[in-house]
């Protein structure tokens, strides 16, 4: 179909198609095919119900079976991103009864600390675009997609819930379905009011600060607003969390190092990238141009964009005071004048290091990274330059425009960044430069550290902890998930693991 096609184009289409008359469809796939710039339109897969076919009919999708029982069980999940609260979410169908902390604020107090943050620089450890309610996730593009593979109902239970919790229909359906940051305030809001309504009970501003252990079993969950006793423990940190990490290796959690990825923030103007990709500087009936850009760079590290916001802006991500950090995020609409992603190489702790590190000194390895920023600043600043100045090693261009609310710096990011890490980028920004026309004039801000965790918690075939009986882990901070739908795809998992194993 065009890329502007009408509700009753569509219609007059199926029936011309399926010669019928009277009939009812729904819409399975929507993606946009941009291969021949001179006929772009959108491949759309259609389920269409009518008496007037025979022997036809959409095959229903198995949704996700919760056995539901009185347990007489409690459950204490700690952290209130998309894991922790799917997990808390299934948990409470199941029957348990589940208490829910996070350290943040809910999203309401979150978004006015952000506000503050981003117009006078006043950091808020407790409301901040990594802790509170929802997670990193709440203030970011709200990607749907996930490469993560057999979660088709975990997926399915989670996209319904969402669209339940007023997400637009069209998240059922979209190739690359997204949510935006103005969506899914509203969105984790309804939620809360859903979980509370069937009897959970959630708590912000409750950090938990250490566990108590004893023969392999938690048997206290230590906050800062008391102590709690539950029978199980599901721990959802999130990506940034470094200090509950360190808290639980000290209480005998086991962790091990992984590889992950450093790099910067690209930002070009919107209409660049949509004549790259279009041909054209606007495209009826498309809100903006994406890309999702890979190359073996250097052949010793792949160098690939991550989590790109069409009509987006940057965004200052510290969850600790004095560390300096980046992100992406967009609205809904995607209507701004600027598209940033990721640009990161994937590394290990141990190439970063020069040696074999242990989890805790990978942790060390990154906090350090985070806090240099930050230094070269002395605020939350974002360092910047040019990609042509970077792939020069050379400051020549000192007028960068830029979404970034805080205000840039130019900097040498490639002598802030790992060596390892600016070699590889430069080789990946050459590569993107082949593909897609001007790439070279946008240009590199801040740090982008948070794409994935260098550190992973061993988990049993049931999703404990190892050596625990009553401890799981889940979603980004377990190191087993990455985006919004993978994380609380792990949550379901993790929860589910549990209700069946009794």
């Amino acid at each position: 179909m065009p890329t502007s096609f009408s509700d009753g184009e569509l219609r007059k289409k199926i029936a011309n198609q399926l010669h019928i008359r009277n009939f009812s469809f729904q819409i399975e796939n929507k993606s946009l095919d941009a291969r021949n710039k001179s006929n772009i339109h959108w491949l759309l897969t259609i389920a269409v119900h009518s008496d007037e076919i025979k022997g036809g009919g959409a095959l229903p999708y198995e949704p996700l079976m919760i056995p539901v029982k009185d347990r007489n069980e409690s459950a204490l999940v700690v952290g209130n991103g998309p894991a922790g609260f799917f997990c808390a979410f299934v948990l409470q169908r199941a029957g348990f009864e589940v208490t829910m902390i996070d350290r943040g604020f809910e999203v309401e107090k979150r978004d006015r600390s952000i506000e503050l943050f981003e117009k006078e620089g006043i950091f808020n450890p407790l409301g901040n675009y990594a802790f509170g309610e929802g997670g990193a996730g709440t203030f970011s593009d709200g990607k749907l997609t996930s490469r993560s593979k057999h979660i088709s109902k975990e997926r399915q239970f989670i996209l319904d819930s969402y669209i339940a919790a007023g997400a637009p229909r069209e998240i059922a359906y979209m190739a690359h379905p997204h949510l935006g940051t103005d969506n899914l305030k509203r969105i984790v809001k309804k939620l809360r009011q859903q979980f509370i309504e069937a009897g959970g009970k959630m708590l912000f501003e409750t950090m938990m600060t250490d566990i108590s252990v004893k023969n392999g079993q938690v048997v206290e969950v230590i906050t800062n607003k008391g102590n709690f006793n539950p029978d199980r423990v599901f721990i959802a940190p999130g990506h940034s969390a470094y200090d509950t990490y360190r808290m639980l290796m000290q209480n005998g959690v086991l962790f091990r190092t992984k590889n992950f990825a450093l790099g910067s923030r690209m930002e070009h103007r919107q209409e660049i990238i949509n004549i790259a990709q279009w041909g054209k500087p606007a495209l009826p009936g498309v809100k903006a141009a994406e890309y999702r850009l890979t190359s073996n760079a250097d052949n010793k590290h792949q160098v690939y964009s991550f989590c790109m916001c069409p009509g987006g802006m940057v965004v200052p991500a510290a969850a600790f005071e004095k560390t300096n950090i980046v992100n992406g995020m967009s609205y809904y609409l995607r209507d701004g004048r600027f598209a940033n992603a990721a640009c990161v190489a994937g590394i290990h702790p141990d190439s970063l290091a020069g040696k074999v590190v242990s989890p805790s000194e990978a942790l060390d390895l990154v906090e350090q990274l985070e806090k240099s920023f930050f230094d070269f600043t002395g605020n939350y600043v974002a360092p910047a330059c040019n990609i042509s100045d970077f792939l020069e090693s050379k400051i020549k261009n000192k007028k960068l425009e830029s979404s970034f609310p805080l205000g840039l710096q130019i900097a040498p990011l490639w002598e802030m960044l790992p060596a390892h890490v600016t070699s590889a980028m430069r080789a990946g920004l050459l590569d993107f430069g082949q593909k897609m026309r001007n790439f070279e004039t946008g240009i590199l801000l801040g740090l982008e550290s948070k794409t994935s965790s260098p550190v992973q918690v061993l988990r049993d075939d049931d999703a404990r902890c190892t050596g625990f009986s009553n401890l799981y882990m889940l979603g980004e901070g377990s190191g087993y998930a990455g985006g919004i739908i993978s994380s609380a795809a792990d949550g379901v998992k993790v929860a589910m693991k549990c209700i069946l194993a009794q």
